[in-house]
């Protein structure tokens, strides 16, 4: 059995066993028993059917990873929005997606505030758009999943979002909520054991051993996984000793 895919707004993961693929549930409150094994490329799937690959090139080896480009000409004629989007506890990034999906690149992302900020005819205008406004404004175009695990317990800067947004004319705004509120940072953990607490964009939360682990989705992508909790040694918070 092998993780082959996730979906962060459907809070499961996708795994394939024999050619076929199955969801793996990730609701809050799911218990989870699963080891992680060797990580080789995750092949590429049709619907319910896996075509596995043995390369050893994690999660995708160079012939199943579509180039940028590629995959982004597709949707250069569409109609784009620029935005700007916020996550705990104060890191801020301008991005482009088609307007169309807008709400859904948002909540994909993990954004705990955006702000619709411009509708621009195609792609290429829109990345323009995008460069223009992080060199200006000094914002990022690209907040990392590890720094997104870093501001996962704490509280969203409000005043310097406002801030920022003051220097633009906002279509829209938007106030995410993903269901739960950590007391403590996370420990950054390739991990399937645990409890799930819930999920934020790509970021899975698990609790296990009294430990809150933060695991980054796309990261278990390629893993063999095998029945029956880790026994691992895992770094543990202090709570863990309580």
């Amino acid at each position: 059995m092998q993780i082959v895919g996730y979906a962060p707004l459907e809070h499961a993961l996708f795994v394939a066993d024999s050619g076929s693929v199955d969801r793996l549930e990730l609701a809050p409150g799911t218990d989870l028993e699963y080891t992680l094994g060797e990580r080789h490329c995750a092949g590429t799937t049709d619907g319910d059917t896996h075509y596995p690959c043995e390369r050893s090139r994690a999660p995708y080896c160079p012939l199943h990873t579509t180039p940028w480009s590629v995959a982004n000409n597709a949707d250069s004629e569409e109609e784009h929005a620029i935005y700007l989007a916020g996550f705990s506890p104060d890191l801020f990034k301008v991005g482009v997606t088609r307007s169309w999906r807008l709400e859904t690149r948002l909540r994909e992302q993990g954004a705990d505030r955006a702000a619709h900020i411009s509708t621009v005819p195609d792609g290429r205008i829109a990345r323009e758009h995008e460069s223009e406004i992080s060199a200006e404004y000094a914002i990022t175009e690209r907040v990392r999943v590890a720094a997104k695990i870093r501001g996962l317990a704490d509280p969203f800067d409000e005043s310097e979002w406002q801030q920022l947004l003051g220097e633009f004319d906002v279509i829209e705004e938007f106030d995410f909520g993903y269901g739960f509120d950590l007391r403590e940072p996370p420990i950054a953990e390739p991990l399937l054991t645990g409890r799930v607490v819930g999920t934020k964009g790509r970021v899975l939360v698990l609790e296990h051993a009294r430990t809150t682990y933060a695991v980054d989705m796309r990261g278990l992508v390629g893993y063999e996984l095998m029945e029956g909790a880790t026994d691992r040694d895992l770094q543990t918070s202090l709570g863990g000793f309580g």
